[in-house]
Order: C-alpha cells, then sequence, then structure tokens
C-alpha cells in the first residue's frame, strides 16, 4: 500500500530536473532514508552528480557522494526508469517568452513524457512556479491521455511550490512549511503525508489552484514591495538630503505594520521577475488586468536603466564620458554570496554598457565565467592593479568576501547599488537612493 511505503520510507522518491529546485529535493528526501530516482535531461549534470560533484551553491558534494556509493541516489537522463517511482516530482524550468507570455514546454514536455510511463498508484507532484490552473488544465489532461489512467483514481495528482530561498541559511528546507494542493482529497492527503517527511509542517489547501496562486502571491508580494522602495530610492536621489537606506533602517524599528524591503539595480532569480508575468498573462483570460501588479514590475524592470543613468552622471561630475569610461562590475550572481545569474540585473547592465563604454570587465568570486548577449567576460582577478586601470567600480551584488573600505580606498570611484559600502563616508563613493 503506497501509505504504507512512504511512512515506512520504502517509497522512491522520482525528481524530473535537477536543477536549483530538484537537486535540494532529492537530498532533503535522501537524507531522510528515501530511494531517490533522479532525472536531467542533461547529461553534463548527470555525469556530475554520478561522480559525487554538486554544481548547485545550496548543495555540497559530501551531501551527494555517500548516496550515490550506496546506491540509494540513481541518475539517469531516461524517463523510463521512473516507472519504478512512487512519487514524481516535477521541478522544471518555467520561464516566459521574448514578450513575456508563460513558456511551459518544458512542464509540458516532462508531462508528456511522465505519462508514457506512468501506473497506477503513482503520486505526480508538479513543484514549477506557474499560473493558477496549470496542473489541472495542462498538466492532467496530458497524463490522462498519455498513460490512459484517471487522476485520482488510478494516479494521484498534487501541486506543491518550491518556496527555497537559494543561499539562505537562516532557513534551512526542513524549516520551510510545504503547502500541498491535490486534484482530490486523497491526493492532497498522499501529497501531505510523503512532504511531511521531509518538512516539519505541511499546509494542505483545497486544491492546486490554491496551492498555485499561493506562490505567486509569495513572489509578487516581493515584487510589489520592492518596487515601492526603488521608486522611493529615485525620489531620495532627486530631492537630495535624504539617504533611502537610512530612512528603510529607521522604519524598521516600528515593531509592528513594518516589513524592510530593499532598492537595488532590479530584481533577479528564476520567480520574483517572472511570476507578476504568468499572473496577469492568466489575468487576462477572465478579462481581468492587473494593473498594479504590472506597474510594479515595471518599475523593477526599469532600473538597470537608471543605474546606467546615474553611472553616466557620476561619471559626467568627474569628468568623463561614459564612451571613454572603464567599468568594472562587482557582482554578477542575481543576490548576494551565490552563483546563480538567472536573470541577473547585473548581467543586464553589462548588456547596455558592453557596446557604450571603453571598458567592460567584471569581477566576481562566485562566478568565474559569464555569456552576454553572445560575448563570453571571465572573471578578473581583485587587485590594486587592476583597480588603477579602472574609472568607476560599480557594485551590483553585495558578496561578503569583498573588502568594501579596501575596494572604496584604491578606487577613482565607486557606485553602489546594493548598500555594500554602509558605514564607509568617502568622496568617491556614490549610492543609489542617495543624491550626491
Amino acid at each position: 500500500m503506497l501509505e504504507e511505503k512512504i511512512r515506512s520510507k520504502k517509497a522512491k522518491i522520482g525528481i524530473v530536473g535537477l536543477g536549483y529546485v530538484g537537486l535540494p529535493l532529492a537530498v532533503s528526501f535522501l537524507k531522510e532514508g528515501f530511494v531517490v530516482i533522479g532525472l536531467d535531461i542533461s547529461k553534463e549534470r548527470v555525469n556530475l552528480l554520478k561522480k559525487g560533484k554538486s554544481y548547485i551553491d545550496d548543495v555540497q558534494d559530501d551531501e551527494i557522494k555517500p548516496f550515490v556509493k550506496n546506491g540509494k541516489f540513481i541518475l539517469t537522463t531516461e524517463y523510463s526508469k521512473l516507472k519504478d517511482a512512487d512519487a514524481i516530482n516535477i521541478c522544471v524550468p518555467t520561464p516566459f517568452t521574448t514578450t513575456k507570455d508563460p513558456d511551459l514546454k518544458y512542464v509540458i514536455d516532462a508531462s508528456e513524457r511522465i505519462g508514457e510511463v506512468l501506473k497506477k498508484e503513482q503520486i505526480v507532484i508538479l513543484k514549477s512556479t506557474t499560473y493558477p490552473e496549470t496542473t489541472e488544465k495542462v498538466v492532467l489532461p496530458i497524463l490522462e491521455k498519455k498513460s490512459g489512467l484517471r487522476a485520482g483514481k488510478d494516479f494521484y495528482l498534487a501541486f506543491a511550490p518550491e518556496r527555497v530561498d537559494p543561499g539562505n541559511k537562516k532557513f534551512p528546507p526542513r524549516t520551510i512549511p510545504a503547502v500541498v494542493g491535490g486534484y482530490t482529497k486523497k491526493c492532497t492527503k498522499l501529497t501531505a503525508l510523503l512532504y511531511s517527511q521531509i518538512v516539519d509542517r505541511v499546509v494542505p489547501v483545497s486544491n492546486p489552484r490554491v496551492a498555485e496562486m499561493t506562490k505567486l502571491l509569495e513572489n509578487i508580494f516581493r515584487n510589489v514591495n520592492i518596487a515601492l522602495v526603488n521608486e522611493l530610492a529615485l525620489l531620495c536621489e532627486r530631492m537630495g538630503g535624504v539617504d533611502m537606506w537610512e530612512v528603510i533602517e529607521a522604519a524598521s524599528t516600528k515593531p509592528f505594520g513594518f516589513m524592510p524591503f530593499y532598492p537595488g539595480p532590479g530584481l533577479g532569480g528564476h520567480c520574483i521577475p517572472i511570476d507578476p508575468y504568468y499572473l496577469s498573462w492568466k489575468a487576462r483570460e477572465y478579462d481581468f488586468h492587473t494593473s498594479f501588479i504590472e506597474l510594479a514590475a515595471k518599475v523593477n524592470e526599469d532600473m538597470p536603466y537608471h543605474v546606467i543613468q546615474k553611472l553616466q552622471d557620476v561619471l559626467n561630475k568627474n569628468g568623463i564620458v561614459l564612451k571613454n569610461a572603464r567599468v568594472l562590475i562587482l557582482g554578477v550572481s542575481f543576490k548576494e554570496n551565490i552563483s546563480d545569474t538567472r536573470n541577473s540585473p547585473a548581467l543586464k547592465i553589462m548588456s547596455l554598457l558592453m557596446y557604450r563604454v571603453k571598458k567592460l570587465v567584471y569581477n566576481d568570486p562566485y562566478v568565474p565565467s559569464v555569456s552576454v548577449d553572445g560575448k563570453n567576460f571571465d572573471s578578473k582577478k581583485l587587485t590594486k592593479q587592476l583597480l588603477k586601470g579602472i574609472d568607476v567600480v560599480l557594485i551590483t551584488a553585495a558578496h561578503r568576501d569583498y573588502d568594501y573600505r579596501w575596494i572604496v580606498k584604491n578606487s577613482r570611484i565607486v557606485l553602489d547599488t546594493r548598500n555594500a559600502t554602509k558605514n564607509i563616508r568617502a568622496k568617491n563613493l556614490f549610492k543609489l537612493g542617495l543624491r550626491k
């Protein structure tokens, strides 16, 4: 019986997509004693994992090696291996198109391939961030058509969004409640039981749509509030005499009714910049326009362009024309202390600067190389010699590895978009959210 197999940890767990969501999830199940069948279409990823090597910041090699060695972590590129799984988690990307419409090609492909091997009494769980009704109107019909089985009767289907914050050591995966919405009550019950093996608390909800909307709310909440502080930061720059970072610090002393969010050069990562567009696209189906949400997304999207304008203004004040400037970007990941560059605002800024400045280089201790619009860049070693040949240092990720006092001291101009140089005062230091 499936329920007993889960309780006794004899259930085999399939995971489709071993990226920033799938690999940490695999480790969570492995640590609890489950056998995990990890599938990824990338042979390179699978081969690395077979050698016990991780390519994800939040997963260390020693969290993988023992399970590969003892045979509990089965790695493959073949969907046929999922026949042996009792539960299959879909953890594939859900990007958007160039016109910002949802692109579900990876979800659709995974669903079709799973449907071909689906058997009775299996659980299929979609974890990829998406718009409401994806589980029931996209995944479910594909699984039923390909397998000839009925959801809720022959197999079980649910949506359980990933909620982990990459690089955040304060909240390890086990401490983050899992939201679970099943197609039927039994689907919810079985999925909740499964996830209760790896997290301290499971939050069952009425159906997959509620779970899907929950994930969108969480991320759009952040998007909208970041847009608010970004807009106020622009106002502070225009007003003068008001440091937005100091304002936020002061407001944060209120013990209720306020949650601090911080301005920056733009949003990055897989979810927060994308989710407003998934929801607004779906809303149009119901003749509803999410005007407020779309406006917030636009404010955040415009921030890289504002950074370029501020950079130009700072250079002009120092007698340097943008086209003659030598620029060093510090930090190209989308947030501090990780190597993830997905939708990073730093890469957008590099794209905007590439053919407008004399020299463009970057340094990032977590990212050895990047490709921007087809051009490859390698991280330069941060030395006094490098800084001597640079007109302006642009801080776009506040990595803890940097000695910011040393950087400010040895640089001609520093423009800080992350408040990494907090408590440092220098004539050559300029900040987002403060006119100087």
